[in-house]
């Protein structure tokens, strides 16, 4: 309770052009090792870079949606080191001037709180290569495919206070970049990836020395790297030990971080401008290009969806999570009309569909419009909730539209008044202690014990009976 724990996080995302930062080699995903590393991005003798347009248009447009100053002239420069997978031995990137300036992101937290976390700077750079450790009997092969793939660092100030407010503040920046669509965020890939800076200090007191965690890509064990880290220095610190400054990685197997290589600083990377690229200059005529088809933005879509759809903020929160999914939504009313209906579907039957069978919402085998013609069928009494629920996992499985599955199956709803009285009839007939102890029951105890009734009636109607009808039609023959 005596410590405060401060996090500023580096994220790196991998921006969605088909060729490379500096090169005209191919970005796409899961092609044969070493097969799409060209020999510019292999820093050979005679080469020279050419500046992706595509990279500097998403960075104009990610400076737009934070609401960051933009580097109307930004440097490119070569941060010197070594590593087995950085062939060149330098990564170009920018130090002191890079395209994003300040900006901020708001976030709305879990108890409804709300935090504003400021963005230092975000600069373009290449990506490494990657190393691989395994069946390599001992050695380490190198991948090269990576090599010059376009990145934007989004560097946060140490603002997060928890490891839940950093991993609320990279999903925010997660969901930002995939809505303007400068990065398809997958984790698993590679194309988000995150480095949490971690300290600890007692309140009021100076910052205190931090480590890094490296290349976390995954928000669960972002949470779980942090909190290990921050007790682990507490716990130094307590023992009478200091933190070193250091680079760690997490070991999600063993959930705990440990030493990969002591914290280099930025005059030990002998940064200096590349000779090879001139300085980027911003025209007007170009950030108006970036931002011509800014969608409409997270947090105001969020409240939009409350103010024109009468929907709660939970619900709206949820339905907006990403683009593709309040895209879903919003097509779904359009063709149900139905607002409320269509966000309960989704947040109920289709999310947990999704979430059983691991997909996202754009590979869900029943699209918006589909959805929307089974909940045109409740709507006009054709079928009840109940029924629905089965029909759409009929459509689920591929059997066809709620239409034919309705026809085929028999499913439409009794609503011939005659038809369901008889049922009516039938049920309390059969149950005549059950009607005695309703009729000598109190109105909050009738309250719950109609259910029993209603739920007679719709066993015998196989749940076909319009239960609406059914509670009007027993309660006044009750």
């Amino acid at each position: 309770m005596n410590w405060e724990t401060v996090i500023g996080l580096e994220i790196h995302a991998q921006l969605a052009t088909k060729s490379k930062i500096f090169s005209g080699a191919s970005t796409a995903f899961g092609a044969a090792p070493n097969t799409q590393a060209c020999a510019v991005d292999l820093g050979l003798p005679g080469v020279l870079p050419v500046l992706n347009r595509g990279a500097v248009l998403m960075a104009i447009k990610f400076a737009a949606a934070i609401d960051a100053e933009l580097g109307r002239r930004s440097v490119f420069a070569r941060k010197n080191y070594f590593y087995p997978d950085l062939p060149k031995g330098y990564q170009i990137s920018q130090f002191e001037l890079p395209i994003v300036g300040r900006g901020r992101v708001e976030l709305l937290l879990e108890n409804g709180d709300t935090r504003t976390i400021g963005v230092t700077r975000a600069h373009l750079e290449e990506d490494a290569g990657k190393s691989l450790h395994q069946d390599f009997h001992g050695m380490t092969g190198v991948d090269l495919n990576r090599a010059g793939t376009p990145l934007l660092e989004i560097v946060s100030e140490p603002d997060m206070r928890s490891a839940r407010e950093a991993v609320a503040y990279a999903r925010k920046i997660h969901q930002i970049v995939q809505y303007i669509g400068i990065c398809d965020g997958n984790m698993q890939e590679g194309s988000f990836r995150v480095d949490a800076n971690v300290s600890v200090r007692r309140p009021g007191e100076e910052l205190g020395t931090r480590t890094e965690l490296k290349n976390i890509n995954s928000f669960r064990f972002l949470e779980r790297a942090i909190n290990f880290e921050v007790e682990r220095q507490i716990e130094l610190l307590e023992s009478g030990g200091r933190v070193v400054q250091e680079t760690r990685l997490y070991d999600a197997d063993r959930d705990e971080t440990r030493s990969m290589r002591t914290k280099e600083e930025a005059n030990d990377y002998r940064y200096f401008p590349d000779p090879d690229l001139l300085p980027v200059e911003l025209d007007d005529a170009l950030i108006a290009e970036a931002t011509a088809d800014m969608p409409e933005l997270p947090d105001a879509r969020r409240q939009r969806f409350c103010d024109q759809y009468g929907l709660g903020a939970a619900d709206a929160q949820q339905l907006t999570a990403s683009r593709a999914l309040a895209d879903y939504y919003e097509q779904l009313v359009a063709v149900c009309g139905e607002a409320k209906m269509a966000a309960n579907w989704i947040v109920g039957e289709l999310s947990g569909a999704l979430n059983r069978e691991g997909l996202a919402i754009e590979q869900s085998p029943v699209d918006a419009g589909a959805l929307g013609g089974l909940l045109q069928r409740v709507v006009d009494n054709t079928i009840s909730g109940k029924i629905a629920k089965q029909v759409f996992e009929a459509m689920w499985q591929g059997e066809g539209t709620a239409d034919a599955i309705i026809e085929a199956r028999g499913l439409k709803q009794i609503t011939d008044s005659g038809a369901i009285e008889r049922i009516v009839d039938q049920v309390l007939a059969d149950n005549p202690e059950q009607v005695a102890n309703y009729r000598a029951a109190d109105e909050k105890k009738r309250a719950k014990m109609i259910g029993f009734f209603v739920g007679q009636v719709m066993k015998a109607s196989k749940g076909k009976a319009n239960p609406q009808q059914v509670n009007q039609l027993l309660r006044g023959k009750l």
